[in-house]
């Protein structure tokens, strides 16, 4: 415990050392630099609590700037539809964009292990300190490089819980059922006996609704209950085994990141840590008090055995060796999250 909180205060040190540096260059350059103006599609729907927190994260990069970097922020799908938005930013029509990785893990098979670890990680601080103490940032920058891309920065938080309209209670019950996930979920889930219907999030309502598929994840406790998920799946399973911790990402056009006085850069990465920490302390303290919230509207609160899901890792284990596909760069990421994992003593 010691030298976690060491390990914290350290970061802390760093990310307040950053931030006061970009405070500091502000007035010094103000004069010598012009507004600049990006543009920016999130994950999310507008007036959702995530999305609030997306309006922080300019607001800040804003402020950190002295008002000369502005980034006009869009919901999910008001610039091109979430499934384009990757090629969009890629392309030049948008400069940033708040993604999963998991969603082309397809395409870049390293993507697969840089949104979660299902049945990995088991507390999000852990996850973010494989990206901040462990060379994932690196390693996450490298696969995106390819792409004319660039890795700002993850927000990590916790566990994201399974919305299912018929009873889970236990991992034999997945077998035969139909369900939405993406990413590495997608695969360690088909391991499991489900059959996966990769969706993009904002379709997970009508296809629950709908009935094309039996269960799926979507986001944290409360983005869920303000989607509407309690009104189409009565049940609601916690811990999300399948997605333990989970991380979304800043990703910039990699010309226009280039292009950016180093202030810029640095105010950007602060603003995006700093945000990472609130988005999860306030998802911490919510999501216990939302469970009631389902409760009232018919659902059911189940609750898997910590022997369940220990029992099935090793099946999920070997899907996220399968999940490299072989390819150099997801395998090294993969190794290196396993080793942390047999650090932390998560693993055997």
């Amino acid at each position: 415990m010691a030298d976690k909180a060491v390990q914290r205060r350290n970061i802390l040190k760093s990310t307040l050392a950053a931030a006061a540096a970009v405070g500091a260059a502000a007035p010094l350059a103000s004069h010598a630099q012009a507004t600049l103006t990006w543009r920016m599609q999130a994950l999310w729907d507008g007036g959702t609590t995530p999305q609030k927190f997306e309006e922080r994260f300019v607001a800040r990069v804003a402020e950190l700037t002295g008002g000369r970097f502005k980034i006009n922020l869009f919901a999910a799908g008001q610039i091109v539809p979430a499934a384009q938005a990757f090629d969009a930013v890629r392309g030049g029509a948008f400069e940033l964009m708040k993604t999963f990785d998991g969603y082309e893990a397809g395409k870049i098979p390293a993507f697969a292990f840089t949104s979660t670890i299902p049945f990995g990680f088991a507390e999000s601080d852990e996850y973010e300190a494989w990206f901040y103490e462990r060379g994932g940032l690196d390693l996450v920058r490298q696969a995106y490089a390819p792409a004319g891309l660039h890795y700002i920065a993850p927000t990590v938080y916790g566990q994201e819980p399974l919305h299912s309209k018929v009873p889970i209670r236990k991992i034999a019950d997945l077998t035969g059922k139909k369900g939405r996930f993406v990413g590495l979920a997608s695969a360690v889930m088909g391991a499991m006996g489900v059959s996966v219907t990769p969706l993009p999030t904002g379709e997970v309502y009508s296809a629950l609704d709908k009935g094309v598929i039996d269960m799926a994840d979507r986001g944290d406790l409360t983005a869920n209950f303000e989607a509407g998920l309690a009104e189409v799946a009565k049940f609601v399973v916690v811990p999300g085994f399948h997605q333990p911790t989970t991380a979304t990402s800043y990703v910039a056009n990699r010309a226009a990141h280039d292009k950016l006085p180093a202030e810029f850069k640095a105010a950007l990465a602060v603003a995006a840590r700093e945000i990472s920490a609130a988005l999860r302390q306030h998802i911490l303290v919510s999501d216990a008090a939302v469970l009631a919230k389902y409760q009232a509207k018919g659902c059911e609160i189940i609750r898997f055995s910590a022997a369940d899901v220990a029992a099935a890792r090793p099946k999920a284990m070997a899907a996220w060796r399968t999940a490299t596909k072989g390819d150099a760069l997801a395998t090294k990421i993969l190794d290196s999250q396993v080793a942390f994992m047999k650090e932390l003593g998560l693993l055997a």
